[in-house]
Formats: structure tokens, C-alpha cells, sequence
């Protein structure tokens, strides 16, 4: 019977450059909750920190960042403020992640079988023999083409989708109960990316655990996630199950992204598209940090960032239009 515990509970991250700490934060005064079970997909343009947070709750920022946050709490452990050890712990067993490119994640000089066996025995506190049972048995779960010739293959006489397939693969080998996926397809052709995502929401329902889906695709977010959120330039703008996000976004920014998805049955010429870009961390805005390509912005939006709200009980966003405090008309 699973807890009612959630798998990952995240309250105030904030990430920095340490070399300049007094500038604008990278994630600022982010929050989250995964349950057991639930399918979070995080969306947002490059640059947003989708990729910074994920790196943030598994403990592997880089040494120019600093973390600091009143709460990490994987499957109802406090990481906060623990050492390198008690992260190190947690990593692979509680919680694992699948890194954007495959290539650069596997070892080159090592076989796939090694690579994966390792975990199995480093985790798992599994023998030799053991070991390299179970490895053929995870390759054979990721559905890999001839699992025990691939064993002794290097990874670059495999595909791309194979790759991911083997880095699934060794993100299952010590049984997580929360699984990051990081942009899974990116650089996989569309059948490919059609196939990995079939496979993780696959493996999602049959071993239930909880899965935490970075994209850029609000296509497979549609499919996969049970709730959304949605990050701008390391803020939360919208938090909501799947079904609002789409039928009701309060965010302008949740709204214009839903805008730019394009539509095969329409006839409207040119795509639809954001204005500007994202801002980098040395050039926060001081208030919301959407104003600047914000149709509807006012004086109070450039005044301080707004915090994040709840429009009804299971909806929360960070904009004073959505709670009536700005006028309609754009600016």
C-alpha cells in the first residue's frame, strides 16, 4: 500500500551564481510537490531553469551555483542542509535522473552491460553474476533490440533512441521511487521520441512510480502529466492539473505558450510568437519577471515580483491580473 507522503516535496529553492551572489537568483523561491504515483510535467522556454531544478533536488548543481531552500524532502527525508553522503544515498535508489544527451551521459570507453551493472551492484548490493542477469533483464524491460548482444556493445554502436533506451535502463536499476526525465527525446527523430515517451509512461504505469517530465512539448505534457507547472526565468508562473492548464490557463505567459503551438487544420499563416526572450540571471527585471513581454503589464507588475497565489483550491499562479488586481485592457 503506498504513503500518503509525498515522493518530493520542494518549499523556497532559490539557486545563484556564487560568484555574485547579489545579483538576481537563477530559481527563485521555487516550490513543488510530487505524489506517489503522479506524472509532473515542468514546461517552459530555454533558459527558464527547468534543467537548474532538476539538477537542484538530485544534489548535483556545479560548484559556481549555490543552493538554498527551507525544504527537500525526498520520500519524507530533509536533504536540506545534509552532506554530500546523504545526497549521494538517495541518488539511484529514492530518486534518479535521465539526462537530456545520451551520448555525453554514458561512459564511451565502458560497455553498456558494465554500465548498468554497476549501479546493480554499487545499489543494489548485487554479485557479479547477479548483476549482469539483472542488467539483461532491464534491457529486455526498455524493450532493446538483441538485449544480450547489446551487453557487450560500447555506446557509440548504438542509436540515439537506443541510448536513451540503455540510460532509462540504468535510471530503473536500483528501483526509484521518483524518476526525473530531462527533455528524454531531444535529438531523437519523431518516431523515435514517439517511441521513449510510449515506453516511459509505459514503465510509469506498470511499476508505479512517481515521474517528474521536463519538455518542451506541451503535446506529450497533454498525454502524459496528471498536473503542469509551468517555470519562467526561474519563477513558478502556473501550477494546475493538466485539464486546466489547457482549458483555462491564468498566466499570460501559460497562455501565450499555448497560443505558439501550432495547428495543422488552421489556415492562419504565420505562427504565432513570443515577443523578446528570456531574460539572463544578470538581467532579472525587478518585478514579475514576464512583464517585459507581458501584454497586460502595469506599473505594479514592474514593482515587485508577485508571489504565487491560489485561483482555487488546486490551481495556484503568480499574476496579479489572474486575481482581478489589473485592468483587461493591454497596455
Amino acid at each position: 500500500m503506498q504513503s500518503n507522503t509525498d515522493i518530493l516535496a520542494v518549499d523556497g529553492l532559490t539557486v545563484r551564481l556564487a560568484a555574485h551572489p547579489d545579483t538576481s537568483s537563477i530559481l527563485d523561491d521555487v516550490s513543488l510537490r510530487v505524489a506517489p504515483g503522479e506524472v509532473l510535467g515542468i514546461v517552459g522556454e530555454s533558459g527558464s531553469g527547468k534543467s537548474m531544478l532538476a539538477l537542484s533536488v538530485m544534489g548535483l548543481l556545479p560548484p559556481a551555483l549555490t543552493m538554498n531552500a527551507r525544504r527537500i524532502a525526498v520520500d519524507g527525508n530533509d536533504l536540506v542542509g545534509q552532506p554530500r553522503e546523504a545526497w549521494r544515498a538517495h541518488r539511484g535508489c529514492d530518486m534518479a535522473m535521465i539526462f537530456q544527451e545520451p551520448m555525453t551521459s554514458l561512459n564511451p570507453v565502458m560497455r553498456i552491460g558494465t554500465q548498468i551493472e554497476e549501479v546493480l551492484r554499487w545499489r543494489g548490493g548485487l554479485g557479479r553474476s547477479e548483476s549482469r542477469r539483472r542488467a539483461l533483464s532491464l534491457l529486455e524491460q526498455v524493450e532493446i533490440p538483441s538485449p544480450a548482444s547489446r551487453l557487450d556493445s560500447y555506446p557509440h554502436e548504438l542509436s540515439g533512441g537506443q541510448r536513451q533506451r540503455v540510460m532509462i535502463a540504468i535510471a530503473l536499476a536500483a528501483s526509484p521511487k521518483l524518476l526525473i526525465a530531462d527533455e528524454p527525446s531531444t535529438a531523437l527523430d519523431v518516431t523515435v521520441q514517439a517511441q521513449i515517451l510510449d515506453l516511459l509512461r509505459g514503465l510509469q504505469r506498470q511499476t508505479g512510480l512517481s515521474l517528474i517530465l521536463i519538455t518542451h512539448d506541451l503535446g506529450v505534457i497533454a498525454e502524459i502529466a496528471d498536473r503542469v507547472m509551468v517555470l519562467y526565468a526561474g519563477r513558478v508562473a502556473e501550477v494546475a492539473p493538466v485539464r486546466t492548464i489547457f482549458d483555462a490557463p491564468a498566466h499570460p505567459y501559460t497562455q501565450v505558450l499555448l497560443a505558439a503551438i501550432p495547428d495543422i487544420a488552421s489556415r492562419r499563416g504565420r505562427l504565432a510568437t513570443i515577443p523578446g526572450s528570456v531574460p539572463g540571471a544578470m538581467d532579472m527585471p525587478p518585478g514579475c519577471r514576464f512583464a517585459p513581454r507581458c501584454l497586460y503589464r502595469r506599473p505594479p507588475c514592474e514593482a515587485a515580483p508577485p508571489d504565487v497565489r491560489n485561483v482555487r483550491r488546486d490551481h495556484a499562479v503568480s499574476c496579479l491580473r489572474a486575481f482581478g488586481e489589473l485592468p483587461e485592457a493591454a497596455e
